[in-house]
């Protein structure tokens, strides 16, 4: 069962040394991890650690964690997929891409209703170069399942993008457009609304519809 441990610690060389080291220790195998300074508040300046660990000795981990020097705050939490669960991304122009989100926020809204955790992530952005660049980072995005790209024209470096993406598992919807990334996508859609809806019960664990049984298809 996975578990999160929440970290604020000194921005120091050597930290995320010490605090793998302590999970190693303890058996513990790190299934996520995230760092950043914070930018905010009282602990202005200092690294907040995150990471999600799968089996070993939690509260031992944590005993040993508290007794660092450079720790100064940690936390038991809940893993992201408790919280936010799976998430549906969807890239593009900015009035194609909200019409995607009401379809999926509304069909995730149902769900999760449901006690499913399903969240949508949106990014208006334009230019060939801006967006092959995003549909890229989606492979390095936790959680993400399912790509959504909501356009008039992509084609290019964006194609060449979604062939890699999709080779990492993730799937890829487009809207009915202008370019080639249409003939790469997993399936196209002609409706943005219905591009959001499918997105999610896509990933829904009770809806019934896969990606995958109607992959090539023109909706």
């Amino acid at each position: 069962m996975l578990k999160g441990i929440r970290i604020i610690a000194e921005n120091k060389i050597g930290v995320l040394r010490d605090l793998t080291a302590i999970i190693a220790e303890e058996n513990g195998n790190i299934t996520f991890a995230q760092t950043f300074i914070i930018n905010h508040g009282e602990y202005f300046g200092k690294a907040l650690v995150y990471f999600e660990i799968e089996g070993g000795n939690l509260e031992r981990m944590i005993e040993k964690m508290r007794k660092l020097e450079s720790v100064i705050e940690i936390n038991e939490e809940k893993p992201f997929e408790q919280v936010y669960g799976k998430r549906v991304i969807i890239l593009g122009g900015g009035a194609l891409v909200s019409q995607v989100a009401i379809g999926a926020i509304s069909e995730a809204d149902r769900h999760n209703l449901r006690g499913e955790r399903i969240s949508v992530d949106t990014m208006p952005v334009v230019g060939e170069e801006e967006i092959a660049e995003a549909v890229k980072a989606v492979s390095r995005l936790h959680r993400a399942e399912v790509l959504v790209l909501a356009g008039g024209l992509m084609g290019g470096k964006i194609t060449e993008e979604v062939k890699n993406l999709k080779k990492s598992g993730i799937k890829v919807i487009s809207l009915s457009m202008f370019g080639s990334v249409p003939y790469v996508a997993d399936i196209v859609v002609s409706d943005p609304v219905m591009a959001g809806t499918l997105a999610v019960m896509h990933i829904s664990e009770r809806a019934k519809f896969d990606i995958d049984k109607v992959k090539g298809r023109k909706i």
